[in-house]
């Protein structure tokens, strides 16, 4: 009788962990999803899904299985690149945009995609065969299509005091608190509409750039993306990303025809940009971004 209930209580405690763990996994995970396909914004990862049939005149025989598959893979590259080329890199840029624009673009674009790893194969009864395809927003991807100003421009400089005319017999100043050094910068843009993208701008409510791509280190834009994209503070603020001290602004609209650009507060630009040491985190794209 004890160990009926020991199981009994052990199985109502899994059904009451699992929405727990289900939102821990998923609930948070900004997911952009695709007629064949998605892109997961938190994870930095783009899926797409492809769907193969032999010939009928090939089935129930030994090669009906590998055509269909191979149906299947070249299905999944075509949705991979449309939904690739459909990524926002900034506010007014899509991937598709260099991709029509630029040949060599092109060309590596599509050879990225051809690249992609298979990441599941299911066979179906019917003998149709199903292949999802995945591929990085960041590395290789990223160093093609961001823009090439993007870490071109040397970073912004801390705020300057304001100077005093010399005085004769100057009173002591009072003593006034060292800047307060963050080690991450996150931005709550919830309830603004705002979108993702590869490369957004943050700007002071004069449309001032106080975080953006002239003021980050290339090699960590490509190597992990100028920002990341979190469903719920709680979550950014807790973001490895940004470690154990960042800095909690409100986004007061969105900037672009894209609605990916976040406008801030200029108090809160300058509290950002009064420290030296706050420059370190923006060069190292150490900024998470808090949308719907």
């Amino acid at each position: 009788m004890k160990k009926r209930a020991y199981l009994i209580g052990m199985v109502a405690a899994m059904f009451l962990l699992a929405p727990v763990w289900g939102f821990c996994q998923w609930g948070d995970a900004l997911v952009e999803s695709m007629p064949n396909g998605s892109v997961n914004w938190s994870t930095g990862i783009i899926q797409a899904k492809g769907i193969g049939a032999p010939p009928e005149s090939f089935y129930g025989k030994p090669q009906a299985r590998p055509m269909a598959m191979r149906a299947a893979q070249l299905d999944a590259y075509r949705n991979l690149l449309e939904i690739t080329q459909g990524v926002r890199v900034n506010s007014t840029t899509l991937v598709k945009n260099y991709v029509t624009e630029n040949d060599i673009i092109m060309t590596k674009v599509d050879g990225l995609v051809k690249g992609a790893q298979v990441t599941n194969t299911e066979y179906m009864s019917d003998g149709t065969v199903e292949v999802t395809l995945q591929m990085s927003l960041n590395g290789d991807l990223a160093r093609v299509v961001l823009p090439p100003e993007v870490g071109s421009q040397e970073p912004m400089p801390p705020a300057a005091p304001e100077m005093m005319p010399p005085q004769e017999a100057p009173a002591p100043a009072p003593e006034t608190p060292a800047p307060a050094v963050y080690t991450g910068l996150v931005v709550d843009a919830k309830g603004l509409g705002a979108k993702p993208a590869m490369a957004p701008k943050i700007l002071d409510s004069e449309g001032r750039e106080v975080y953006g791509s002239a003021y980050v280190s290339r090699e960590y834009a490509v190597s992990q993306g100028m920002s990341g994209y979190a469903k719920q503070l709680e979550s950014a603020t807790a973001n490895q990303r940004v470690t154990d001290n960042p800095l909690v602004v409100k986004g007061v609209k969105t900037e672009g025809p894209g609605q990916c650009d976040i406008v801030i507060s200029s108090a809160d630009a300058e509290m950002l940009k009064s420290a030296a040491e706050n420059l370190s985190f923006l060069e190292k794209c150490r900024v998470m971004i808090v949308v719907d």
